[in-house]
């Protein structure tokens, strides 16, 4: 096991991503401390907007939150400027109101990366949205008593299921039968 007073090795470094060592624990980082952004964006009818879209590292197309990263291509860049952009960028809504639910991490054994989950409300949608070009994201709007359903019907079809739409399913797989 790794301590904390072990150095941090940069093993290697792309654009994007750093491999790093800590005795024996290995793990990924994103190059320039970059962060991301998560979008919890529900409408005034009780729909939230989800995105499908290939991810390369699966081999397939996965189920998720609009989301973005933040500082990559914007200098001053905040978690509620991102959260906006990648809004309207990725699922074709703008948003009145955006607020900073808090920080999380997904997967702390393997990837330092952190988010900043946020609200997206009072949603017009502006355009057809899709991401920027070779993204190929396809929006869904889904009741959110319909996402457990949703979901389900999603990963029978063989999509991946991004871990951060637990938050739209922790009520349903919390209760008991």
């Amino acid at each position: 096991m790794s301590t904390p007073e072990e150095p941090v090795e940069t093993v290697w470094q792309g654009k994007w991503i750093v491999a790093r060592r800590q005795g024996k624990w290995e793990f990924v980082s994103r190059a320039r401390n970059i962060q991301a952004a998560v979008i919890v964006a529900i409408d005034d009818e009780d729909h939230v907007l989800l995105v499908e879209q290939h991810r390369v590292p699966l081999g397939q197309r996965c189920l998720e939150l609009p989301a973005g990263l933040i500082g990559d291509e914007h200098d001053g860049d905040t978690a509620l400027d991102a959260a906006r952009r990648e809004l309207e960028e990725e699922t074709g809504y703008r948003c009145e109101t955006v607020e900073a639910l808090g920080y999380f991490h997904s997967s702390p054994g393997m990837v330092s990366e952190g988010f900043t989950l946020v609200r997206a409300t009072g949603l017009t949608k502006v355009s057809e949205g899709g991401g920027v070009a070779g993204e190929d994201i396809v929006v869904h709007r889904v009741a959110l008593a319909e996402v457990p359903a949703f979901v389900a019907q999603k990963r029978a079809e063989g999509l991946a299921i991004d871990v951060k739409l637990l938050l739209l399913l922790a009520e349903t797989m919390l209760r008991r039968a």
